[in-house]
């Protein structure tokens, strides 16, 4: 508690009758003390002789006594003084001064300037009353205010006393809504340390502290830190009901915000995040300007922050791909308000159409093609097959022969974890598409084909807060008051957030100068589990109390662990730490051709069973997994 709220709280208590009885006591004593002094020195000898001190001290206790128990002034509620009070104090100290006066005359007789001394006293009695008591209002007041204006902050700890720390003490200062009482750190070192005028409290002591600071939320300057605090403070904070703050990243801010918005409550996506990602802006800025780029897939969850991110970059024209009208709709609203400057196209078209891809590249020649466009929900693929495969596959077989029959430089296929090793048919039909995809870039390298195409293959986990992903389904689970749903107490993933992977796969045209897988740096799996309670935490509720937690069954297809490379699979740095170079088998181009053809065929038949096992044979390690189709496996 600070000085303020505990002075503020014992101000907001009403005085004791008893106590402002023997305040106003001495301070008429007081005024009667002064005035002797004063009447003493002008008035003779008599007023200093030590009999009459005695007696005008001994009446002017008395008449005070009874003035007081007749009017009953120090019955009135200090703070809540008027001016009928005021007049209610002077009638109390004119019935002192008339009884002190008598007193003195009856005992002494009347000297000269008595009745001077008199009028004296009445002015000292009264002003010295008054004036303590406006200053005790005016006290009041100060304590009161500021408290009730600490009360509205929330008191705030900073972790950490990195430069990013100090840096969101300086912006916050200001602030009507934070109040920053010092910083929270790890080790020994912190005992009597003061930074910017602020205590540093230890980590270790942080329950106390909380406790005697009145700590309502802890505030973490980077992901990175709330990160490696998932297990630790964080899960301290959500169990006690300490708010968790974060300072958003730079591209979250928009100039001209409030001060509430310099932070923002923690979300789940902040503690699966990783540290900040080195992007080289220079480079990737200069070798998108004045180029033509097109994303396919671009109202989807990847392919609109590609946009958002490409639009920073003075690309020459931005060509927008996609089927979905209404997302279409909604990020061609975003970019015009965002970036007026931007040149950019908006193509409601499907990469299955071949003859509408060719006019999109004869029109346009976009120099860099972005491939985002898929279907990916694992269940659903496995009820519709041959739609994955005509989308996944043939999408890209489509893009792929345009890219190259047109010059493009480079296309870059956005493909997944679960291309690895996989267990259902969305993943086969992705690693599918890497197949030709790497079989067709290969091919030209060889001098076997006519093109100048580099085809880079990304492959990453989860994204966060994409469209149906977890993340969303979990959050309108808790909106409702759940239960939560998880498929299997062992389920693990990978994750990265939008931004993040985007900046990775925008970074892989940097590296790539020839066909060449790119895996990420996925961080550590997380557990399903886990992270449904921890989101279920965030939101203030108890996991099992609250809301229930269910299990539902591993769904068809699905695995209980995601892989970024296959057993045989190896990986090499590159100048990027958190971008991998992939060794990954190859396929003759002439040899996957007729094998590609005829799934196409068998697709357009919708011939499920053939097709699955088709593919089964083009992709040996594709093994279902609690799915129909594990029957076609031997």
């Amino acid at each position: 508690m600070s000085v303020y709220t505990r002075l503020a709280h014992r101000f907001n208590k009403y005085l004791d009758v008893k106590i402002v009885f023997l305040m106003d006591t001495l301070l008429s004593m007081l005024a009667s003390l002064v005035t002797l002094f004063l009447i003493g020195y002008f008035g003779g000898e008599v007023y200093s002789e030590q009999e009459f001190v005695i007696l005008w001290l001994s009446g002017a206790f008395a008449a005070t006594l009874v003035s007081k128990i007749i009017f009953r002034s120090y019955k009135i509620v200090i703070r809540h003084t008027t001016f009928s009070d005021i007049l209610r104090f002077s009638f109390e100290t004119v019935a002192k001064d008339v009884l002190f006066l008598l007193i003195i005359i009856l005992w002494r007789g009347v000297h000269r300037g008595v009745f001077a001394a008199m009028a004296v006293d009445g002015m000292m009695t009264i002003s010295l009353i008054l004036l303590v008591r406006m200053v005790m209002i005016t006290v009041y007041k100060f304590f009161y205010y500021r408290n009730k204006s600490e009360k509205n902050k929330q008191r705030v700890l900073i972790y950490g006393l990195s430069d990013k720390s100090m840096s969101v003490v300086m912006r916050l200062k200001p602030s009507h809504i934070y109040h920053i009482v010092g910083f929270i750190e790890k080790g020994e070192k912190t005992k009597d340390l003061t930074v910017l005028d602020l205590p540093v409290f230890s980590y270790e002591d942080v329950e106390s502290v909380v406790e005697a600071q009145g700590i309502n939320a802890i505030l973490f300057a980077s992901e990175k830190d709330a990160y490696e605090e998932n297990t630790g403070l964080i899960e301290y904070c959500n169990q006690n009901g300490v708010t968790l703050l974060i300072t958003p990243v730079i591209d979250e801010y928009v100039q001209g915000k409030s001060m509430k918005d310099v932070v923002r409550h923690i979300r789940i996506e902040d503690l699966l995040g990783r540290e900040e990602i080195d992007i080289n802006l220079k480079e990737l800025s200069s070798y998108f300007k004045g180029k033509v780029v097109m994303v396919t897939g671009a109202s989807g969850s990847i392919g609109a922050e590609l946009c958002r991110q490409l639009a920073k970059f003075e690309v020459k024209k931005l060509v927008l791909y996609d089927n979905a009208e209404n997302p279409m709709h909604v990020l061609r609203l975003e970019l015009e308000a965002r970036f007026p400057q931007l040149n950019f196209v908006p193509i409601v078209g499907d990469v299955r159409h071949s003859i509408h891809l060719d006019y999109v590249f004869r029109t346009y020649h976009p120099q860099v093609v972005f491939h985002a466009a898929a279907y990916k929900h694992v269940p659903l693929m496995e009820e519709n097959p041959c739609e994955a495969l005509r989308v996944n596959l043939f999408g890209t077989h489509n893009v792929a022969d345009k890219c190259v029959e047109y010059g493009t430089e480079k296309m870059v296929l956005i493909s997944t974890d679960k291309a690895v090793n996989t267990t259902n048919i969305m993943g086969c039909t992705m690693r599918l598409a890497e197949i030709y995809v790497q079989s067709l870039g290969l091919d030209i390298e060889a001098g076997k084909r006519q093109g100048v195409t580099k085809f880079i293959i990304t492959r990453f986990g989860n994204v966060l807060g994409s469209n149906g992903s977890v993340i969303s389904r979990f959050r309108a689970q808790i909106e409702k008051g759940g239960p939560v749903t998880v498929t299997h107490p062992d389920v693990t993933r990978y994750f990265m957030t939008i931004p993040e992977t985007c900046h990775l796969v925008m970074e892989t045209t940097l590296l790539g100068n020839k066909t060449q897988y790119f895996v990420f740096d996925m961080g550590r799996a997380v557990k399903i589990v886990t992270l449904a309670r921890r989101m279920i935490e965030l939101a203030g509720l108890k996991p099992g109390v609250d809301i229930d937690i269910e299990y539902t069954g591993l769904r068809p297809g699905e695995k209980l662990y995601e892989e970024e490379l296959s057993d045989k699979e190896k990986t090499h740095e590159t100048e990027h730490k958190r971008i991998m170079v992939a060794e990954v088998r190859t396929y003759e181009y002439e040899q996957i051709l007729p094998q590609i053809l005829e799934l196409e065929k068998l697709a357009l038949d919708v011939q499920v069973p053939e097709m699955v096992m088709k593919m089964k044979e083009i992709v040996p390690e594709y093994v279902s997994k609690n799915s129909v189709f594990e029957q076609y496996d031997h």
